[in-house]
């Protein structure tokens, strides 16, 4: 058992989806609820994170085969993905690949916000969900299956632990601290999309 694999897995998870740096959005899309509601949106918008990249897990590559896209030119297209989002999160920022202006005028006007925007698009985006397909893709078998599957229910489980005391986070690091989190996982995060664009043009283009 390769624990490097499932721990690779995991930070990346993290870096991805930068729970950390979407508190101050879940503070600002929760700010009209009671402390009980908040708590149920981030107990909700964490659970279908779960469901979302476990699904996704079972479904990516029947979903690559039925579009017969191969797995090198999925890897190039998700890793491009994931640096675009990694540039914004260099800035201290929000990728629109993530979320963009009309998104946020109508977040504004609902009034359960758990599972849209915030567990998708925000959580389970395009580049945690072409992150999971890849990987599942490239290592098949039971074991790899049940491992990041547990794997994704521990992150669910920090995350909404981090969501649960999302205000005294958010005021303890202030903006300042949370953009400098966010900057460190958007260099990580550049870094996984450099080497998954790498795999993937190593796999189009063997002789290189």
């Amino acid at each position: 058992m390769d624990w490097m694999l499932y721990v690779k897995f995991f930070f990346g998870l993290v870096a991805i989806i930068n729970p950390i740096g979407l508190l101050p959005v879940f503070i600002s899309l929760t700010s009209h609820q009671t402390p009980l509601e908040r708590d149920h949106t981030a107990k909700v918008a964490n659970f279908s994170v779960v469901i979302i990249l476990l699904c996704t897990m079972v479904v990516g590559q029947h979903i690559l085969n039925l579009f017969s896209i191969s797995l090198s030119a999925f890897r190039i297209a998700g890793g491009t993905l994931i640096a675009i989002i990694a540039m914004s999160m260099l800035q201290g920022k929000l990728s629109e690949v993530k979320r963009n202006k009309e998104e946020d005028r109508e977040a504004s006007a609902m009034d359960s916000v758990a599972v849209v925007p915030l567990a998708l698009p925000l959580m389970a985006g395009p580049g945690a969900i072409s992150s999971v397909i890849v990987f599942a893709a490239e290592h098949g078998g039971w074991l790899n299956f049940v491992m990041m599957s547990l794997i994704v229910v521990v992150f669910g489980a920090l995350s909404y632990g981090l969501f649960k005391i999302a205000p005294a986070i958010n005021k303890l690091l202030g903006k300042t601290g949370i953009n400098v989190i966010t900057r460190l996982m958007g260099l990580l995060m550049l870094s996984i999309g450099i080497e998954v664009v790498a795999a993937g043009i190593k796999g189009l283009f063997p002789n290189l």
